[in-house]
């Protein structure tokens, strides 16, 4: 992997992992366009990005990395469990439904959910408006619909936004929680790649690694930023669209 491939990839990574449109899918697409072979190198490259990703959220919401709010990091961990145990135990199965068609279908379904949605939605009042007021119930819900993001192409952060907005968080609130929960299933998700490709990285070239862990950091926390100003003045239904599109481009490649 050259530094220009590290740089598209990072930015991908960063772009499409807060957003409700599956970075799995697009990372997919894209290894592919750049020629990107799945090689030991590249796969320690991927936990790189992801670890960047991470350390975006804690810097994005710093403030939140406290005692005072132990009680909003508790619900976290409840909402984490049920994809943390369903994601361990089925994990080779989940492997084996990477596919594009799978990907693709994903992302339709996935746009037609967000646009249903919105529309059996339009007009109401959230109740909750604040990512510190769910109560453990609604985060034991948002956890549940979290495990349909194992299907590839679903998206972890759609599934748990729309969780979120089925239990009463307003778009705000529901991307939020979505970001705080990124943590603990990706801090999972990026070990266990990690155990299994430590010795990856010894072997790894340095540039395209410090590289891609800078402009994945950088975009993932410019996307944060930007995603929650969009949400307090527009909907989902643009993201609707976006995977209806994207999904059937898919479709049409593999044709």
């Amino acid at each position: 992997m050259d530094v220009l491939q590290a740089i598209i990839l990072a930015v991908i990574e960063g772009v499409t992992e807060f957003l409700p449109i599956s970075s799995t899918g697009h990372m997919i697409v894209a290894s592919q366009w750049l020629g990107v072979a799945q090689t030991d190198d590249n796969k320690a490259f991927e936990v790189i990005i992801q670890l960047a990703a991470i350390l975006a959220v804690v810097a994005s919401y710093r403030e939140k990395f406290s005692l005072q709010y132990l009680e909003l990091w508790k619900k976290v961990v409840l909402a984490f469990i049920p994809i943390g145990a369903v994601g361990f135990l089925l994990h080779k199965q989940i492997k084996a439904m990477f596919t594009v068609e799978i990907v693709a279908v994903m992302f339709i379904l996935g746009g037609i959910i967000f646009l249903l949605v919105e529309w059996l939605h339009k007009g109401r009042d959230y109740p909750v408006k604040q990512v510190e007021d769910l109560s453990y119930k609604q985060a034991a819900w948002i956890g549940f619909a979290q495990i349909f993001a194992l299907i590839p192409g679903t998206s972890r952060a759609g599934a748990s936004i729309i969780g979120a907005l089925l239990v009463g968080l307003d778009r705000k609130a529901s991307a939020e929680f979505s970001f705080l929960l990124a943590m603990p299933v990706m801090l999972a998700a990026s070990g266990f790649d990690l155990l299994k490709h430590y010795h990856d990285f010894a072997g790894a070239q340095l540039l395209p690694l410090l590289v891609g862990f800078a402009v994945a950091f950088i975009s993932a926390w410019l996307v944060m930023r930007l995603f929650i100003s969009f949400l307090q003045r527009f909907t989902f239904n643009a993201f609707g669209i976006y995977r209806i599109a994207f999904g059937g481009l898919l479709l049409w490649m593999v044709m």
